[in-house]
């Protein structure tokens, strides 16, 4: 009897145990992965990059975007987003075929190693960009979304924590910026109290999406496999994300995708492969939640490798079960939610409630719904801010509003609004 209840108690543990979720990889300080020296391969030149089984050094790298840069110059051009602490180039390649200026095509961002030590986003987007390049003209799907939606590829946000033991090797990155900060904490939080200074590269990262209009990314980490859905700031059961049921679909394609390839991945935290941020573990001063909040954008967080930095042997590998997943997310653009299909997306019904001008810095008129109607001006968590009845000629002061974005909602239609 002892025993068999011995017995018991120690399958309840391992149930229980079983039930918890994984530690989110950035919730605690970070511990250095030790490694093998013949597990951190470097490629020292272009060459020995060609199957995509190395790391590149900082040179490389560079060579690699430049070469990119010159065989393909109808189809590709390099951004520099800023530099770092330590003066390395932050770098994006924007990729779009048949470019027509009278032709607004949505704009999609890939952004990867926000952590310098989490680089398997880092190679995964070095061959995102030569897949996309190379398949142009060969490939339809390839073919159809560069020639359909604006494509921009960040491989490398936090060059100084990944070159951290010099630019000829990844072994020894870190997590942080050359100051110690880590970026992915440093980000205007809307949901909590202001943070320190921004970040030389948060602050080049910001002011490179205020030039553009993305709307759709994701920013690619490590130590994990799972789709980190917003909001991270809280917990679902507290306030979700508006556009929460739209975000279940995309991650379960994604993995669904990748699981196709690879039965085994996006398994360690929980069975379904994707979460919402906050229920997994909260944070705040993320890239996520800023970029949902003030800038209009869907983005989410992808936890793509177990490893924050995988044998590089293994990089093939993880292409083959991501590849397709990866491309597909940038096809989701095509499918944005509705109350996302506002301003400027082409393709889209125009919504009966309409603003003018918009984005706006002072004031808005509105149009487009019946006399007596409530109009109610909300965040994107969807608080309430403001209420008023609707008479015909109705303009919105809005002066007093911090910059950002909104919901206008009346009479069951809703448009976002944009406060300059």
């Amino acid at each position: 009897m002892k025993r068999a209840l011995v017995l018991a108690l120690a399958t309840f543990v391992t149930v229980a145990a079983s039930a918890q979720l994984k530690p989110r990889p950035d919730a605690f300080p970070s511990v250095p992965e030790v490694f093998a020296s013949k597990s951190v391969l470097m490629a020292d030149n272009m060459e020995a990059m060609a199957a995509w089984n190395r790391y590149p050094t900082y040179e490389t790298y560079l060579a690699l975007m430049q070469r990119w840069a010159q065989e393909y110059p109808s189809l590709c051009n390099i951004d520099t987003i800023g530099t770092s602490v330590n003066g390395r180039l932050i770098l994006c390649m924007h990729i779009e075929g048949r470019r027509d200026s009278a032709v607004a095509k949505p704009q999609f961002f890939y952004s990867s190693t926000i952590h310098g030590d989490e680089v398997t986003g880092y190679v995964m987007m070095l061959r995102l960009i030569d897949t996309l390049l190379s398949g142009y003209g060969r490939n339809p799907q390839y073919t159809g979304l560069v020639d359909s939606v604006a494509i921009y590829i960040n491989p490398v946000s936090n060059p100084d924590g990944t070159y951290h033991s010099g630019n000829s090797t990844v072994a020894g990155a870190v997590r942080e910026n050359a100051n110690g900060v880590d970026l992915n904490r440093n980000y205007p939080d809307p949901f909590a109290v202001a943070k320190a200074s921004l970040q030389p590269e948060n602050e080049a990262m910001i002011d490179y999406v205020n030039r553009h209009n993305f709307r759709l990314s994701a920013n690619l980490h490590g130590g994990s496999e799972v789709m980190n859905y917003p909001w991270d700031c809280f917990r679902s059961s507290v306030r979700p994300h508006p556009e929460r049921a739209w975000w279940m679909d995309v991650c379960k394609r994604f993995v669904d995708t990748s699981r196709v390839y690879s039965n085994s991945h996006f398994r360690d935290v929980n069975s379904s492969g994707y979460i919402a941020g906050g229920d997994w573990y909260v944070i705040h001063g993320g890239r996520q939640d800023y970029m949902n909040y003030y800038h209009d954008c869907l983005e989410l967080t992808m936890e793509i490798s177990t490893r924050k930095t995988l044998d590089a042997e293994n990089l093939p590998e993880y292409w083959r079960f991501l590849q397709h997943s990866l491309v597909n997310y940038i096809a989701e653009i095509r499918h944005l939610p509705g109350a996302q299909q506002g301003i400027d997306s082409p393709g889209q019904d125009t919504p009966s409630l309409e603003l003018f001008p918009n984005p706006a810095s002072d004031r808005v008129i509105v149009k487009g719904i019946t006399d007596g109607a409530t109009l109610q001006l909300c965040d994107l968590a969807g608080r309430v801010l403001a209420e008023q009845r609707y008479c015909k000629g109705t303009s919105l002061d809005i002066s007093a509003l911090p910059a950002g974005v909104y919901l206008l909602r009346a009479g069951g239609a809703a448009v976002k609004l944009v406060k300059r």
